[in-house]
């Protein structure tokens, strides 16, 4: 019973941020110099989300906020194509990308990185009941993974890779619905969004011991946006050197996570 209701939950969420995908919590659609434009995927659960208001919230929501308020800046949260997010920077859409962006090298080629403020792990969920204990029970099985995420390299540059299906899926809450319904055997992705939706009702899952990457988040800019990159760099580190940053963190997850 609690996981047909959860599955409904997920399906329902899934039909809403596709109603939603259009809508900004501000308009503003070029950048300026006194305005911080965070591009995101309002998808991704506790780092940015729509709540049940349909306002953007999460914890490099209220970090990004706090930056700018520091900067004197204006804020616009625009919701973007996560797979076309290079592109949205480059055409001067957004300012920056600020949600849960893990460093490789090909983003830190293209784009001008902040120092990491959080790890991270790419880990594998499968539902509770499932038969996959580990990586190599992976097998001959279909994976779900959001496309354009460092999800997708981690995979990819793992030996178990050549021995999967893959499935690609717009957002990470998409993936896990189908999980829960069987059409796949199990996702990875982020731990920190993992966990965090296992802690708002997904008990059906739960996340094997082996994970494929330890990874960093950042903030992204435009390549050669060092100013700007640098005040916002530098804004977060006071941020986490006064305390502000560990409360934001602790009020989405019990704990400060962020990288002293």
């Amino acid at each position: 019973m609690k996981k047909s209701l959860f599955i409904i939950l997920l399906c329902s969420l899934s039909i809403f941020i596709v109603s939603c995908k259009k809508d900004t919590q501000e308009t503003n659609n070029s950048a300026t110099n006194d305005t911080l434009i965070v591009g995101l995927d309002d998808t991704f659960p506790p780092m940015g989300f729509r709540d049940e208001n349909n306002n953007i919230v999460g914890f490099d929501i209220d970090l990004a906020k706090e930056v700018a308020k520091r900067l004197n800046m204006k804020i616009t949260l625009q919701p973007i194509d996560w797979a076309s997010k290079e592109l949205e920077l480059n055409t001067g859409r957004i300012t920056c990308i600020w949600n849960g962006l893990s460093k490789d090298p090909a983003r830190a080629e293209a784009m001008t990185l902040t120092k990491p403020y959080i790890a991270n792990r790419m880990v594998i969920i499968v539902n509770s009941d499932s038969n996959i204990k580990t990586k190599d029970d992976l097998k001959g099985k279909k994976v779900g993974l959001q496309a354009g995420s460092t999800a997708v390299k981690a995979l990819e540059k793992d030996p178990i890779s050549s021995q999967v299906k893959q499935a690609a899926y717009e957002n990470n809450i998409l993936a896990l619905t189908d999980l829960s319904i069987n059409r796949i055997d199990a996702v990875i992705m982020d731990e920190i969004v993992g966990r965090y939706v296992m802690s708002k009702g997904g008990s059906s899952y739960k996340i094997l011991d082996d994970s494929l990457d330890e990874e960093f988040y950042v903030i992204a800019f435009k390549k050669g946006n060092t100013e700007l990159a640098n005040k916002v760099e530098s804004t977060l580190q006071d941020m986490i050197n006064d305390g502000t940053a560990g409360e934001i963190s602790k009020k989405w997850f019990n704990q400060d996570i962020l990288l002293k």
